[in-house]
């Protein structure tokens, strides 16, 4: 139970100094039911490690409204246990999460409406071109379909970013060839650029439990990438191997490479490395955080190997069988 509190924490909850008095400010009546695991979890650490590493959740108010917070605790004595805590009012920055999660979504819904206006006309244009033999403009109007695909691509990354922030991105449980998935990503893959053949050494020859279209989203992102970056190579390769628990994809280049200082902040959010030859390469840094977060929710790892002018080596390790 609560047996003391300071002025601030009464003002943000609405509780008095009367309610602390009479003991009835209990844990469980300030703490939302969904969240007792969390505290609970917050608890066995104070008791392990003297303290307990701050958390985001939030408390309920004499009102019966909840406040999200910022709490921490630290043991103040063992016999009887006490804990001095610190519970900060997080709802302005959870305030200003919201209305940039609302933003995002709005703004790509907003964005993605013209851009498929514009890529249908073309197409309509086009195939109206052809029919009458003007080749050599039908020819020129496709070339629009390559940055729109890039821009939808962009609007549905940020899209991407916006949900996985909120919690909010969906996945399947469906059973997935990984073998056939790869297959039919590399061929479009090179179909699209016929400046790198894309080779594939070994096969899975297992199914995984996951999400097929975000699984896709991964490997189409690693290929594009190591296309992308080495604009003097002529190949990119991918490796499977398998071992009885886990499948482990290689998405290998030989081109620019990465520093070994920025390794580490690839998968970081809107993340770009400096270097001047990688910035003129179009894209907002958004591919790898996404493709990060897709394959830890699928139980895996994806890490890098690199060495600048000699190429990057992306290894996608995942578990045989998982849920999402």
């Amino acid at each position: 139970m609560l047996v003391e509190a300071n002025e601030a924490y009464l003002h943000m909850t609405g509780y008095t100094q009367e309610d602390v008095r009479s003991r009835t400010l209990t844990r469980v009546k300030i703490t939302p039911p969904e969240q007792a695991p969390l505290f609970e979890r917050a608890l066995q650490e104070v008791a392990a490690r003297g303290q307990h590493t701050p958390l985001e959740t939030e408390v309920v108010c004499k009102d019966g409204s909840r406040l999200p917070v910022l709490a921490g605790g630290v043991l103040l004595q063992e016999h009887p246990r006490q804990v001095i805590g610190f519970v900060l009012d997080n709802s302005a920055r959870k305030e200003l999460e919201q209305r940039k999660d609302d933003f995002i979504s709005m703004a790509s819904h907003e964005l993605r409406n013209p851009l498929a206006a514009v890529k249908m006309q073309a197409q309509l244009v086009q195939k109206r071109l052809e029919r009458q033999s003007h080749h050599e403009a039908a020819t020129a109007l496709s070339r629009v379909e390559g940055p729109v695909k890039q821009r939808e691509r962009l609007v549905a990354e940020l899209l991407d970013v916006s949900k996985i922030q909120a919690g909010r991105l969906e996945y399947l449980q469906e059973p997935v060839d990984l073998d056939a998935l790869l297959r039919e990503i590399t061929d479009t893959m090179q179909h699209l650029n016929s400046s790198h053949t894309l080779v594939v050494h070994g096969a899975a020859q297992t199914n995984l439990i996951g999400d097929r279209d975000r699984l896709g989203q991964v490997f189409t992102n690693l290929l594009s990438n190591a296309i992308k970056y080495s604009p003097d190579a002529k190949t990119v390769e991918v490796d499977l191997s398998t071992s009885p628990e886990t499948v482990k994809i290689r998405v290998h280049d030989h081109g620019l490479g990465i520093p070994r200082e920025q390794r580490d902040k690839i998968f970081d959010w809107f993340y770009r490395v400096t270097d001047p030859k990688q910035r003129a390469i179009p894209g907002l840094g958004m591919g790898l955080y996404i493709v990060a977060e897709i394959v830890k929710r699928h139980g895996g790892t994806i890490t890098v190997d690199s060495a600048v002018g000699k190429g990057s080596t992306f290894p996608v390790t995942l578990p045989r069988t998982h849920n999402v």
